[in-house]
């Protein structure tokens, strides 16, 4: 959604994200550098409209040549309306040369995930005065293997019926305050395989996609 907001408060988030200091290797150094503060310049020029009309105006009755008119800008991009469902998809791959390598290494993500420095501060369903848009980690994805093949597995969480979550999805208003984990028993399924498993043990995997409900 493009913002014509005053350039005073259109780059303004819910929450200072400068007070954040994101750890390397962590979803929250991602989703920081994915909505970080661009300015574009040169070739990246913005074709301003304004500008463009302003200079196609007739001067002393002359017609003048339309010439689009291009001026250096800055662009961010932030959440403007909370999902109840987050979904995190992480590029496991990078071009190495004329091929693509896969991206093994870990990265940190937590039970609960904050998108407030992450929000605009005019974010829709964001009730006025809340600093905070809490979700829990519920599910995750995992690839072992290489680019030309692999096998893909998933750690879910079984928790008890989530009427908040109802609510969420229905009505898309919050009236929840908490800030834990939805609390239930996290399960590794390969295939037919399904066996209970730690909470560390799911923190400590290869996430390649991370579902997360909303708790606030």
């Amino acid at each position: 959604e493009v913002s014509t907001d005053d350039p005073e408060t259109a780059f303004c988030t819910l929450a200072n994200r400068e007070e954040l200091n994101p750890e390397e290797d962590s979803i929250h150094h991602c989703l920081y550098q994915f909505t970080r503060n661009e300015t574009l310049t040169e070739t990246n020029k913005l074709l301003c409209d304004v500008c463009t009309q302003r200079h196609c105006e007739p001067k002393n009755n002359i017609k003048s040549e339309k010439k689009y008119v291009y001026t250096n800008a800055k662009k961010q991009m932030l959440i403007s309306l909370a999902p109840p469902i987050l979904t995190l998809h992480l590029k496991r791959f990078q071009h190495a040369g004329f091929n693509l390598q896969k991206v093994n290494r870990h990265i940190k993500f937590p039970e609960v995930i904050d998108l407030a420095p992450f929000c605009t501060a005019k974010c829709k369903n964001v009730a006025e005065g809340n600093t905070k848009v809490l979700y829990s980690l519920y599910g995750v994805v995992e690839h072992s293997g290489t680019m030309r093949s692999g096998h893909y597995t998933a750690y879910v969480k079984m928790r008890a019926v989530n009427n908040h979550l109802s609510d969420l999805v229905l009505r898309g208003q919050s009236q929840a305050s908490e800030t834990e984990p939805v609390k239930g028993q996290w399960f590794h399924i390969s295939d037919t395989h399904v066996q209970p498993v730690s909470v560390s043990k799911v923190l400590s995997s290869q996430a390649y996609l991370l579902f997360y409900e909303r708790l606030l």
